[in-house]
This record gives C-alpha cells, structure tokens and sequence, in this order.
C-alpha cells in the first residue's frame, strides 16, 4: 500500500520562512490567596507540608547514609542516596494538579517526586478507596504493622506513614517495600497511587514514558505521564527520540479521530543546572535555556516554557496549562522546571565543582522558607503552623524509619525471592481476552487468503514444492501474529517499516488491510525508543510486538535491551509483568555492521528470553508462545530463512494455532555417532552434513537448540551419554558464544560419558567481510562435516564405574 502522502517537489523546493513562536520564561502563577480560593486554604497550606515531608525525609537519609545514625536511631545503610534537597516546590508543584490516574516516571533522584504525588494522591482519594490500596499491598501485613505500632491517626497521617514505611522498606532491602525491597532507592514505585518506576539511567524514563503516553492515547485512557529527568538528560540521544516519538505526524494525521492528537506525555525536566558536577548551560550543553529545545521538535514547541520551581504555585500553573494543551491534542508538552540541589550529588558529594557563594544564593531563597513566608503574609498560616507542619513531617519520617530500620519487625528480602519473581512464567488465554478492534476481518486479508491456499508442507510424496508453493517461514510467523491481532486487541505492532511495506522481509504483508494505524505503525529509526516505548506501554497493562530490523542494531538500544526491559519485572518485585516481544533479524551477506549473530548479547543477561527458530513449524509456535507469555522473548530470526519451507517436520504447518514450549530443544535426526546441537540458520547445514557422513558410516544425532534462553537440556544430555560426543554450532563467532555456555552446562552433567572433549564450532574471530566471502566465514556444510569426523575419531574411553 502507498504512502499516505505525496512529497510534492513544487512544494518541499519553494523558499519560505520557518517562524518560531516565543516560548515564555518564568511566567508567575496564582497568590497563595488566589490558588486558596480555587483548592482551598487547607490544601494550600498542605503544599508546604509536603514539601516539610520530603524536606524531612531526605536529610533523615541523608544523616543515616553519612554517619550510620539518625537521632538515637543506629543503622548502617549502604545503599545508595541520591538527595534533592532544595528541590521540593518543584515535586510538589507538579502534583497539585495531577489525579490517581496521572501517571509520573521519574529518575535516580525521585524521592521528592515519589512523595509529592503519593500525597497528592492520598488527598483526593476518599477514606474508604485509600484503605483498600493500602491493604492490598503485602496482604494487609504493612498496615497492620503500622496500626499494631503507630496507632490510629487521621487519613493524611495514615497515608504519610504507609507512604513513607513502604518507600524506607524498598530503599532498606526489605520484603515489606514497594517493590518486595528488591528496586531499592534508585527503582521504587508503587502504581496504585499513580507512581511508575523511578529509573536508575540517566533519562531512561523519558522514552518509557512515551510508551506508557501511547497506551494511555492508542487505548482510550484517562490521565497524563510525567517523565521526571534531570536537565542533563537533554544530552541523551533516548530523550531526543522520545520528544519526537510522542510528537509524530501521524499521531494526528493518520490516526482514527478517537485516537487522535500527540501523545499525553509531559517531559518536566527537573532542571538544577547540573549533571553530577558539570554545568549543564555553559558547559556541557548548547542551549542557554534547556526549554529551546522544545523549538526543534513540532509547530508547537512543544509548548515548552520554562518555569520557577522555587514556587510551587507557579509549577502548578504551568502544570496546568500542560495539561490544557494535551487535552486539545497538541502534546506533548516540555516543562524547564528551574531549581536548585543544595544537597550533593550523594552524601559523599563535597560539591566541589561549585562554589560557596553559589550555595549560599541558593539556599538564601531555599523554597520552604519562601513559600512559608508568603503563606503568612497571605494570613493562611502563621509561625507557629509552620512549626507544627515540621514537625508532623519530622514525627512521620522518625516513625516509620524506626520501623523500616528494625530487622525483626521488616525483614530483609532474600536471593530466593530475586529469583522467583525473575520471570512471570504465565501465558494468557485468548479466550478469555478482549476482542480485536480491526478495521477489516482478517479472513477478507489477501495474504489470509493467500496462504489458506498453500500446500502447509514445503516437501510433498517426497518431492520439495517450489517455494511459492508452500508455507514458508515468514508466512508462519503471519499466522501467529495475526491470530493474535485479532483475538487480543492490547496488542500493538510497529517498527521500521512495518506498515505499507509490510516489514523489512514481507513477515507483516498483509496487516495494513487488518490493523488500524492505533495498532500498527511505522516507528522512526529510534532503537532505544522503539524498545523503551514497548516496556512502557506494557507497564501499563498493555502488549507490544517491535522489531529492530537488524541485530546489528542492538547496540542503539542497548540499555533499553539490558537495562530496562530485562530487569524491571524482577525490580517491581514481581508485580509487574513485561509481554514484550522483540523481532530481531540476523543478516548474513551485508558485511560487518549489518550481518553479525548476536544472540549471546541477550541471552547473557538475566530476566530475558532468547529464542531462534530455524524451521515454519517452530517459527509459528514459538512466536505463539511468545506473544502469549507475560515475559520479554529476544525473538531472533535468520534473514536466510525468511522463504524457506517446512521440511524437516512430517505434516508441515498446521493451519489450526498452536504454541511450542520456549525452552524445549527438539531432536530432528537420531544417531549413535556424535551429538550435534545447532542454532538457528546452521541447522540446515548440519542436517545436510549428517546425511552426507550417514554414507560413510558416520550417524549423527542432530538436535536444534530452538530456544536458547531457558533452555531445557534434557534431550542434549540424554544424547550424549549415548554418543560421548558433542559439537555445538552456530554462526555466532565463537569468541564468546553463548554455545560454550550451553557446552559447559551439559559438559558438567555428562562429564563421565565424554569420548572426546566437546567442540563449539561458529564463525570466525573477525568481523564479518563482504558478501564474497560469506561462504568462508560462516561454518559450512564441509566445515561441519570435518569437526563431525574430528570428534567421532576420538575414541578415548568413558570414565565412570564401568570405565
């Protein structure tokens, strides 16, 4: 299908003019009087009581972090603190306005935006709704613990204590936090007052917020995300695909009218004019206000502006128009939120790259005092109120620290619960989920239609079918996700090029007539944020199919691969699923940066799964299995292998659907002589290269891995005790090939039936050349067959008993 819209030379080549609107610097928000008749004088009053709170909070662990005391309390926490003390109007500014159901991200120093938002959702939840959040979280356990010691309080006392208990819990390791204690200071969150993950990677949030904005706009949800990040943040090239992901054109040009508008995201750029010890402008950043930026990114600017966030009111303010200009479509929405951390970087931070007086300024106008000062000449509070409000914040943060601190009372998390929460280990049941939103039966699909008319099997009366004949692999990999389409409208499909086109290798043709553009679309060339979207939106209760075209492209997405999307099922603890199914194509015949099997990169790091069928059959159960799984699948496939047919399988592919286990390698020839277990594209050759040695007297048994990441190895294990030798093969260099893992890992089981010691075969140490020379470098037919004759040559004796 043809693009949408036509590049009309007489147009694009006319001279014009682009003219940039201002973007509006500091503008002052409403007296506290003026913001008192609009949320009340008791709700103005509580913004500089939760500001107390975070205030209290942080220098508590600020104290504790330093000395290993706070008060009379002794305690060794070595975890990490990173502080915002002087940044508390700008937390609490940005969620005066915001509901439950507005969503924050925030970063590696987030407290205060963790807090901010947990009480401003404590306030607008009525007793009864608060009360059941609260018990749900640890069964009951933390309110009990809470009521057995504290005793009844009001419903701001009680909701600052389950606040503050569950947050020291998470940042002290213990079962009782958030997150089972397991994200910790850097990661906690707790989604049912509205707060997703803090993200211990500098502007990691920023493209997860995209995608959690994109479930909120794709899925009809109410309330915005905030994507809490540093200003140093603006350097990262992941923030950057993110402000233009949430502003795509065909947000608003292509998709259905329901659904239409830039995402609901607003980026608030907690901006304290330094990274670690660099200054952002001046130094290490070109703009002079980080809210230019939001001029190089849509006709709106992003309706960027930058903001006092000494006062909270003006935050909100801004805050408020944010919210404004989403709700007419036109997000999302940069706020320069301009603040100052008067705490170092850490507490072991001497803020030496600042200067004495510089702090002294900063901490002359420290918000607190400010905004308590204009409480009482407002006549809404007075010294004496001041004082109270600190000290119900000091009392709130003594208490639940005592309790957070005492091991008996908040036991610490062991390794065994890390372990169990890794992966969900749970598939859902089509049945049972919603039905599709489609824009066209798929029965009426003419690749439906196409493929129904195929032989399943590409070897009929033992005669191999010309390929356009028979189902091929990039048409089993159809069926298993348009089955899914249809039956479960939570998922969404997109990458480079996969509407109109159909995806890079023809796998999607055939979807543009199924799908509307809310389901599938092209993403721009933006790796990580393709992978970080997809993690955001499945945090959100949603399920996402993406692509990276080649798995040379890893690398622009490689925190997103292994930072985020491995790792944040387990740093939630658990509660937090991860359905997330990455398409990754390996090349073979496009040189050194577009053909490289790197299969050992994922499977490498804990929390991911890796899988890479070589046959149709596998290639439609496996990615069945992993769009129904609750778990990340690295889903890797040969470009080699897009067209071939089903031959190595009796009765070909069936049309019914149908799942194979991840993890469950399959034998696909028996044999006494030597075990061979193959990944991926190589399992044809080796197949070819056992037939050939079957002539000279040479059996050997053939196994593919299918899966590499859990890999069940029992059917390798059973194998070898019967040949005493085993080759392992893939294209993957074999310098650091996941294989020697897999070698280890049986070779350890089978050590005292080995004839011979067992072999990894694999391309090459050097970088893939030029197609010319493919032949030679990936292992071939004769290469395998000769490392075959190696190993049966070897005729060592089995050790053991009977050795």
């Amino acid at each position: 299908m043809p693009s949408n819209f036509v590049v009309d030379p007489a147009v694009v080549r006319g001279q014009a003019r682009l003219e940039i609107n201002p973007i509006r610097i500091n503008r002052r928000g409403p007296n506290p009087l003026e913001a008192a008749g609009h949320i009340g004088a008791d709700r103005v009053v509580d913004v500089l009581g939760d500001m107390y709170l975070i205030r209290e909070f942080e220098a508590a662990l600020d104290v504790l972090k330093r000395f290993g005391k706070f008060g009379d309390l002794e305690y060794r926490y070595s975890g990490p603190a990173h502080l915002a003390i002087g940044q508390e109007a700008a937390a609490v500014g940005q969620s005066l306005v915001l509901s439950p159901e507005d969503h924050i991200f925030g970063s590696h120093r987030s407290h205060g935006e963790f807090i901010a938002k947990g009480m401003a959702a404590i306030a607008q939840l009525d007793d009864v709704s608060l009360s059941q959040i609260m018990s749900a979280h640890s069964g009951g356990a933390v309110v009990e613990l809470l009521d057995s010691n504290l005793g009844p309080a009001d419903q701001r006392t009680n909701g600052a204590r389950f606040l503050l208990y569950g947050l020291l819990a998470e940042i002290f390791g213990r079962e009782a936090g958030f997150n089972r204690g397991i994200g910790g200071s850097m990661h906690a969150f707790f989604p049912p007052l509205g707060i997703y993950p803090n993200n211990a990677i500098v502007g990691a949030s920023a493209p997860i917020a995209a995608g959690a904005g994109l479930f909120k706009r794709s899925r009809n949800k109410p309330g915005v995300v905030v994507a809490n990040i540093g200003d140093a943040a603006a350097g990262c090239g992941p923030v950057w695909e993110a402000l233009n992901f949430t502003a795509m054109g065909q947000l608003t040009s292509l998709w259905p009218p329901d659904r239409s508008g830039g995402l609901p995201v607003i980026f608030f750029f907690m901006n304290n004019f330094y990274g670690m010890g660099g200054q952002t402008i001046g130094e290490t950043m070109a703009f002079d206000r980080l809210s230019r930026i939001g001029a190089g990114v849509n006709i709106h600017n992003l309706h960027a502006e930058t903001v006092d966030g000494n006062d909270p009111l003006s935050v909100a303010a801004a805050m408020t128009r944010a919210l404004s200009a989403i709700e007419a479509g036109e997000g999302p929405v940069l706020i320069d939120c301009q603040t100052y951390r008067q705490s170092g970087h850490s507490p072991s931070d001497a803020s030496s790259y600042r200067s004495k007086e510089e702090l002294d300024l900063w901490r002359s106008v420290d918000p607190l005092q400010e905004f308590g000062n204009r409480l009482e000449e407002a006549g809404l509070i007075d010294g004496e109120g001041r004082e109270s409000l600190r000290e119900w914040a000091l009392d709130r943060v003594v208490e639940t620290m005592r309790l957070a601190a005492d091991e008996q009372l908040s036991p610490r998390v062991s390794m065994e619960t890390v372990a169990e929460v890794m992966w969900a280990e749970s598939e859902i049941d089509l049945a049972e989920a919603p039905p599709g939103s489609l824009s066209a039966p798929s029965a009426d699909s003419p690749r439906v239609i196409q493929i129904a008319g195929r032989s399943r099997s590409g070897v009929v009366d033992g005669v191999e079918l010309p390929a356009a004949r028979a189902v091929q692999f990039r048409d089993a990999l159809f069926e298993a996700i348009v089955h899914h389409a249809v039956h479960d409208d939570r998922l969404i499909i997109y990458g480079e090029e996969n509407r109109d086109w159909g995806g890079a290798f023809g796998v999607y043709r055939g979807l543009t007539e199924i799908l509307p553009y809310h389901r599938l679309f092209n993403a721009p060339i933006s790796e990580a944020t393709i992978v970080s979207s997809a993690i955001g939106y499945a945090m959100e209760g949603g399920r996402a199919l993406i692509e990276l075209m080649y798995a040379d492209f890893m690398g622009r997405a490689g925190d997103e691969i292994f930072n985020q999307l491995a790792k944040w099922r387990a740093m939630s603890g658990g509660i937090m699923d991860l359905p997330v199914v990455l398409r990754i194509s390996v090349g073979s015949t496009y040189g050194a940066q577009h053909s490289q099997e790197w299969t050992a990169l994922p499977a490498h790091i804990p929390g991911l799964k890796v899988v890479f069928p070589a046959t149709p059959y596998d290639a439609k159960g496996l990615m069945a299995s992993a769009l129904a799984g609750n778990d990340p699948v690295i889903f890797f496939e040969s470009q080699g292998l897009y067209g071939q047919t089903e031959v190595i399988r009796e009765g070909g592919v069936p049309e019914e659907y149908y799942r194979v286990p991840i993890g469950q390698p399959r034998l696909v020839r028996a044999g006494g002589d030597v075990t061979v277990l193959s990944v991926g594209a190589t399992l044809y050759r080796a197949l070819e290269a056992a037939e050939n040695l079957a002539v000279s007297g040479i059996e050997v048994e053939l196994i593919d891995a299918r899966s590499i990441v859990p890999f069940d190895d029992t059917v390798v294990v059973e194998s070898v005790r019967k040949t005493g030798r085993l080759l392992c093969v893939s294209d993957a260099v074999e310098q650091g090939s996941y294989l020697a893992t897999l070698a280890q890992k049986v070779s350890r089981q089978v050590f005292d039936s080995l004839r011979a010691p067992v072999e990894v075969l694999g391309s090459p140490n050097t970088i893939v050349p030029p197609a010319d020379l493919t032949v030679e470098y990936f292992p071939s037919v004769q290469r395998i067959a000769d490392a075959i004759v190696g190993l049966s040559e070897k005729e060592a004796p089995p050790r053991g008993p009977t050795g």
